[in-house]
């Protein structure tokens, strides 16, 4: 964060200072809600949750460096009290934002806003310093503890926003008011707790409803290509940049395609010129997400030619999406375990598909490991049936469903699609899964292991990449 003094973080977040003896003493370190994060300079931020209150461990956070707490209640050292902590460290991200005048770029989708927000992110530090949001630390909590990372030097900041009903992401652009706000898309994920799409696209369009109008340098980068994000451009005063493989999208993908080891080749175009593109990360999904972050660059004044060679040079920076690992025996295993919804798992097993068409031709086998999809409501068994048929429909050689009654409903889906002898199995759970395996996976076989994050299914991949399965 930038040196800030106790008093000027007191007035910010309208808090009052306790057992402060001098408040010109300066934060000169991160602001951190883990004790176990704290370095000489740091602000504490002392969370009350439901297995530990952050109170208790003042104390030990002042003994360890910090400068002040930031808390509820008097603690005993020196502490900048507050009525609502959340609210407080939220005023603390805004002014920080203000006073630096770097550029906030928010992005929000149903899928891809971690893998964009990793492509944005390595764009983006090619021009200037850039912080972004680790992992998917994108909600209330998480984004202004990313704001506050940003120091002197930073002139981006790129933050992802989740949401999990309407409102969610007007509040948190209220926290991190952006410049630039990104739509991705409008799908399935979380649509037993929205209600339906349409619920999903009212919640996800706050994004552009609070950008700054045009004459004062707002953008609203919007996907032509779904028809729920593309109406957005009416919600917004922003001016509007949309991306996609439609002939109206300013930055815009031609010739497409993966090659064998799935990883999409297409020609980038874009307002200053063409140029072609391969990406490191697999799958055809992330066109899309490479176009959206290259339509922020484009607009940040980074020519074609360069954005090209920044999208060929990046790679994932969180893990288990899409993260493929080759064992020493010949076996790929990709680990997409973070989570799942009916659009992300159909990008995964076409990438599966494309990355096994060589394997195959040599006799190795395709393998699809996959768990429950979350929160999807009434539609639950129509997507899981749905998965389980497309695994038979794109010739996946083995589907393995692990987990209840979900998992029971993907090998049902290929059942009923014909896979009827041994190319489908259901287990009970991950132990299950590595087991099976182990006696089974061979040398050349390609290995896609996926479900939503509370299934736990990175046990398996991990398994698998240490060499357990063999």
């Amino acid at each position: 964060m930038i040196p800030l003094t106790l008093a000027e973080v007191a007035r910010a977040v309208g808090g009052s200072m306790h057992d402060i003896p001098d408040g010109d003493v300066r934060v000169t370190g991160p602001v951190v809600r883990d004790s176990r994060e704290v370095v000489p300079g740091a602000l504490f931020v002392a969370f009350a949750g439901e297995r530990a209150d952050g109170h208790d461990f003042a104390a030990g956070a002042v003994a360890d460096g910090a400068v002040a707490v930031l808390a509820a209640r008097p603690v005993g050292v020196p502490a900048i009290v507050v009525d609502d902590v959340q609210a407080a460290l939220g005023a603390l991200a805004r002014h920080v934002i203000a006073l630096l005048g770097a550029t906030a770029v928010a992005l929000t989708g149903s899928a891809g806003k971690t893998s964009t927000k990793d492509l944005l992110a390595q764009l983006l530090d090619r021009l200037a310093p850039t912080v972004w949001t680790p992992g998917s630390l994108n909600n209330e909590i998480g984004l202004p503890l990313t704001a506050l990372q940003a120091d002197e030097k930073t002139r981006h900041l790129v933050l992802e926003m989740g949401a999990r009903g309407i409102g969610h992401i007007r509040y948190l652009t209220s926290l991190t008011p952006p410049r630039i706000g990104m739509v991705l898309n409008v799908g399935s994920a979380h649509i037993g707790e929205f209600g339906g799409r349409e619920q999903i696209a009212i919640a996800k369009g706050e994004m552009v409803e609070g950008l700054p109008p045009a004459e004062e340098g707002g953008i609203a980068v919007l996907n032509a290509d779904d028809p729920f994000v593309r109406d957005m451009a009416s919600r917004t005063k922003a001016r509007v940049v949309f991306f996609g493989e439609s002939e109206n999208a300013a930055y815009r993908a031609e010739n497409v395609r993966l090659n064998d080891r799935g990883q999409p080749v297409f020609s980038l175009h874009t307002p200053t010129g063409c140029a072609d593109v391969t990406l490191r990360l697999y799958g055809e999904h992330h066109v899309s997400n490479a176009l959206a972050a290259a339509a922020v660059a484009g607009e940040l004044g980074m020519p074609a030619p360069e954005i090209a060679i920044a999208l060929s040079e990046a790679g994932s920076l969180s893990h288990w999406r899409m993260e493929v690992t080759e064992r020493p025996d010949g076996v790929t295993v990709v680990n997409d375990a973070y989570n799942a919804n009916p659009e992300s798992m159909r990008a995964a097993l076409r990438a599966l598909a494309a990355m096994g068409a060589s394997a195959q031709a040599r006799g190795g086998r395709t393998w699809a490991v996959l768990g429950r999809m979350a929160e999807l409501g009434e539609q639950s068994l129509a997507e899981h049936d749905a998965v389980g048929r497309l695994v038979v429909r794109l010739n996946v050689s083995k589907l393995v469903a692990v987990g209840g009654t979900e998992a029971a409903w993907l090998q049902m889906g290929a059942y009923n699609e014909g896979s009827w002898g041994e190319e489908s199995v259901h287990v009970s759970d991950a132990e299950a899964a590595i087991e099976l395996l182990r006696s089974e996976v061979r040398p050349g076989d390609v290995v896609l292991v996926k479900a939503s994050r509370s299934v736990g299914l990175e046990s398996v991949a991990l398994a698998l990449i240490e060499g357990a399965a063999r």
